[in-house]
């Protein structure tokens, strides 16, 4: 589900993603009361499809209806329960954006930044008229480039305003020392983003490059490059010769593999070609004496290529990168390129979003806190967090009892997982402490002067971390995004606002539904703190191996056991779920459902769950998790979400945990011959 904060885990790709605080470490389970009378059904009846069975396909039925009448929007790339969350949360944004555009707010005022960001990026007219002016500074000094030796300096220029650059350079916790900040490096550069685009030869592969050269190719003739169809080509030679050097995106997540820490010294004898003693020193982090290099063999391989490579080539690779980065926000013709590269020919959209969509992303990007403070105080109902507070300590302790009840894993491993467990944070609706916006200057007309700004105000933040004990009261989404993640440093789970509504959680709904719908989702991100990677750290967030040799292969075998059930779907012809890929994922989906139901079932507190039109606890249940998972996606968006993205398409996160739960089975009937049946043998429980 976008890109992630590179620390969390998230459980849905989502369109919204930025920052910071509120810690709550959990005590003693306090169980949530059982179901009160009134409380609605939770879901739409009419949305089913009744000539499917339950036993044969239960995503189809309790979707199948929404699924026949629900189109994707032109604009869109897919749509679904979270695409519907986050339309809503759009519209709320727009509204608060638009007032304060309206209004005249006091100058440095958040209002007045809101306003005079989301104004800029409305502002068609002015765009058309400065042209390429507003990167022309940017372009000139690439332009000035002239030697190897000042790559350096021009990536960490490049890096203030958030231009990709063949290495990303970032401050954060330091994984194996949880209580400080170390400097990371990793693989980068990419225009298309996956190395897999670059390097596959199916038709489709290569038809993506061939349309990617044709969008450098008018980037050029836009900026004014000479010969752009030859510096067109001699980019992708280049990004290709990147993307040979990369990890692929399952080795990319292996926390032991990606943790290499260094001295700058070290790090200047792996890659001494590279200068990166100079761009610390160029970019602000010269303080730095050690760093941690995700991939060293690709820093090396860099290296090399980097001395391989003409200096002007790498002056046409930057400039296409600047020309990219702001595409967006340029001339009708710049945008207009960029969309059908990225929008069209990346993610199947059929059309451009409208202006004011545009517009709120811009924002939320910028001022997402700002705007989520607005947002909270008009669209999130207390309730609602007191409702997930006792929610949350239901599934801590249905985690509780389930790691107590695991006949494979070792007294002195359990010992070591409750105490992870009961170290948890939870963070629920939005931060105690709000971000400053104060140091950001936005400006009215001036949208990429507004962008560069609001990029070089984060990365000025970033590096002023560096030697601090991380901040633990920041959040690394905001309020108004549908979404939740775990922070593995942290050993904390995070539920922004905007996830807290229906089909999710329904403060006016069965606890069944609730349960099956955000119980699941809280049980996925604990879920995390146990899956493949996230089982690698202890409960204050390092990474340390508290493993017995025997528990870490029985879980291997399990993990291996549930690979295999994925690595057989293929949703496009010639593509399957990449299980490796997609393994800490499918582990919270599967937990996250089983602890979901525990919890539930202790929510109880011994007394019988009602029935309600006819459908039993159970049911009512699975059926608020089916449809929570509800969704359609374009084969472009399809495609690209096997590729690169670490969560299993919706269709098989709906599917595969029930066929491997007892409970479903029971609750619907399922039987031999039936299409959800799974023989208890080949059943996988993992916690």
């Amino acid at each position: 589900m976008s890109r992630l904060p590179r620390f969390t885990r998230a459980f849905h790709a989502s369109p919204f993603l930025h920052a910071a605080a509120l810690a709550v470490l959990l005590a003693a389970p306090e169980l949530l009361p059982a179901q009160k009378p009134g409380r609605g059904l939770g879901f739409d009846t009419t949305d089913f499809d009744r000539s499917v069975r339950p036993q044969d396909d239960f995503y189809r039925f309790v979707n199948g209806g929404w699924m026949a009448r629900t189109e994707i929007a032109g604009d869109a790339s897919s749509t679904g329960s979270f695409n519907q969350l986050s339309d809503l949360s759009r519209e709320q944004v727009r509204r608060i954006a638009e007032e304060a555009a309206r209004m005249n707010a006091a100058t440095g005022s958040n209002a007045r930044k809101i306003g005079d960001m989301y104004s800029s990026a409305m502002d068609s007219v002015q765009m058309e008229k400065l042209g390429v002016t507003p990167i022309r500074p940017e372009l000139d000094a690439i332009a000035a480039v002239r030697t190897h030796r000042d790559l350096p300096a021009a990536y960490a220029r490049l890096a203030r305003i958030g231009v990709t650059r063949p290495v990303s350079v970032s401050v954060g916790t330091d994984q194996k020392n949880s209580g400080r900040t170390i400097v990371g490096m990793s693989q980068s550069g990419l225009g298309l983003g996956n190395r897999d685009y670059y390097l596959r030869t199916d038709a489709k592969s290569v038809s993506i490059r061939a349309a990617y050269t044709a969008y450098l190719e008018q980037l050029f003739t836009l900026t004014g490059t000479a010969d752009a169809k030859g510096a067109a080509g001699r980019v992708l030679a280049l990004e290709t010769a990147i993307a040979g050097a990369h990890w692929n995106v399952s080795r990319n997540r292996d926390r032991n593999a990606t943790y290499n820490r260094m001295s700058v010294a070290q790090l200047s004898t792996l890659a001494p070609q590279s200068g990166y003693d100079r761009y610390l020193a160029a970019s602000g982090l010269g303080a730095a004496t050690e760093v941690v290099v995700r991939q060293p063999e690709y820093l090396a391989a860099l290296d090399t290529l980097t001395g391989a490579t003409p200096i002007g080539t790498w002056k046409e690779y930057l400039t296409a990168m600047v020309a990219d980065e702001f595409a967006g926000s340029l001339t009708r013709d710049f945008r207009n390129a960029r969309f059908e590269m990225r929008g069209r020919t990346l993610s199947g959209q059929q059309m451009q979003p409208l202006a004011w969509k545009r517009a709120v992303a811009v924002t939320n990007g910028t001022l997402g806190e700002a705007l989520g403070q607005l947002y909270v105080e008009r669209h999130f109902r207390g309730e609602a967090k007191a409702r997930m507070d006792a929610m949350v300590k239901n599934l801590i302790e249905a985690y509780r009892i389930g790691i107590d009840s695991l006949e494979w894993m070792s007294p002195a491993t359990r010992a070591q997982a409750k105490d992870k467990l009961a170290k948890f944070t939870v963070k629920i609706g939005y931060p105690d402490k709000w971000r400053e916006y104060a140091a950001l200057r936005v400006e009215p007309g001036e949208l990429v002067g507004n962008l560069m700004r609001a990029a070089a105000w984060r990365y000025e933040d970033q590096v002023a971390q560096l030697g601090k004990a991380p901040d633990r009261a920041r959040w690394g989404m905001t309020p108004q995004t549908v979404n939740a993640y775990y922070n593995a440093t942290a050993n904390e789970i995070v539920f922004p606002a905007a996830i807290l509504q229906p089909p999710f959680f329904d403060v006016d709904a069965d606890d069944a539904v609730n349960y099956g719908g955000i119980g699941a989702v809280i049980g996925h991100e604990i879920g995390h703190g146990f899956d493949d990677q996230g089982r690698k750290s202890d409960g204050d967030g390092n990474l340390r191996d508290w493993w017995t040799a025997d528990d870490a292969k029985a879980f291997e075998e399990r993990t291996t056991k549930l690979g295999a059930q994925y690595s057989v779907l293929s949703p496009i012809e010639g593509m399957f779920v990449n299980p490796t890929l997609t393994m800490g994922e499918n582990i919270g989906d599967l937990s996250g459902l089983a602890q979901a139901w525990r919890a539930y079932q202790l929510s109880l507190e011994g007394k019988p769950a009602p029935v309600i039109a006819g459908y039993t606890s159970a049911q009512r249940f699975f059926m608020g998790f089916a449809q929570i998972w509800r969704s359609k996606e374009r084969e472009e968006a399809l495609r690209n979400q096997l590729m690169t993205n670490s969560h299993s398409p919706d269709m098989y996160r709906g599917f595969v945990p029930l066929v491997n739960n007892d409970v479903f089975l029971q609750a619907f009937g399922v039987k031999a011959g039936d299409r959800m049946w799974r023989e208890p043998k080949d059943r996988v429980r993992i916690w």
